[in-house]
C-alpha cells in the first residue's frame, strides 16, 4: 500500500526497556556466580553466563554513551539457556525469551500512515481506521494529534526527520480536506 503520508512517532519506551534489560542481566549475573561459587565443580553453562553477559553489558554501556541504539536480547537469550542449568527459578527461562523476542517490537518506533481511505496505526497489531473516525487531526511544532469522534485523543510526539516529505501545512491541508471528504460521503 501507498501512503501519501507517514508520521513516525518517537519511542520514549526504550529507556525503560533497556533499564530492565540491564537490571535482569545483572540480577542473572549475580545468580549465576553465587551458583558457581558454591558448587564443588565449576560448571560450563555458568561460567559462560558469568562471563558473556557481562561483556555483552559493558558492550551495550560504551554503546549507548555513544548514543546508540543498544539491545539486550542476546544477553537475556544466554541469562535463559543459563537459567535452565540452575537449580531454582528455572520458570525464569521462559521470561527472559519472551522478553529477548519482543524487546525488537517493543523498541520499534510507531508508524502512522494517511492514504485516501484509511489511516493505519503500525504498531505490533496494526490498527485501521477510517478518516470518519476522527474529528480532527493535526501536526503542529512536532505533535501529532490525532482527536476520534468517541471523544478520545492520541497526543504523541514525532520523531525529528531532516528529510521530511512535506511540511505541517501541507500534512495539515490533506488531513483536513480528508475529513471534510469522509463527513460530506456518509
Amino acid at each position: 500500500m501507498v501512503y501519501q503520508y507517514v508520521v513516525t512517532l518517537k519511542n520514549q519506551s526504550y529507556r525503560y526497556i533497556d533499564m530492565l534489560g540491564l537490571i535482569l542481566s545483572i540480577f542473572s549475573v549475580a545468580c549465576f556466580t553465587m551458583q558457581l561459587v558454591g558448587s564443588k565443580s565449576v560448571s560450563l553453562a555458568y561460567l559462560i553466563g558469568v562471563i558473556a553477559i557481562p561483556v555483552i553489558v559493558i558492550w551495550n554501556l560504551a554503546q549507548q554513551a555513544k548514543k546508540r541504539k543498544v539491545y539486550y536480547s542476546r544477553a537475556l537469550l544466554i541469562a535463559a539457556l543459563v537459567w535452565m542449568k540452575m537449580p531454582y527459578f528455572q520458570w525464569l527461562v521462559f521470561l527472559f525469551i519472551i522478553l529477548a523476542l519482543l524487546e525488537y517490537q517493543a523498541k520499534y518506533s510507531i508508524e502512522i500512515g494517511f492514504t485516501d481511505n484509511e489511516i493505519v496505526i503500525n504498531s505490533l497489531f496494526k490498527k485501521r481506521y477510517a478518516w470518519k473516525d476522527f474529528s480532527n487531526i493535526v501536526l503542529r511544532d512536532g505533535l501529532l494529534t490525532l482527536d476520534f469522534t468517541n471523544n478520545r485523543i492520541l497526543q504523541r510526539e514525532v520523531e525529528d526527520d531532516d528529510d521530511d516529505d512535506a511540511d505541517e501545512d501541507e500534512f495539515n491541508d490533506y488531513c483536513r480536506k480528508q475529513l471534510a471528504h469522509s463527513v460530506h460521503s456518509s
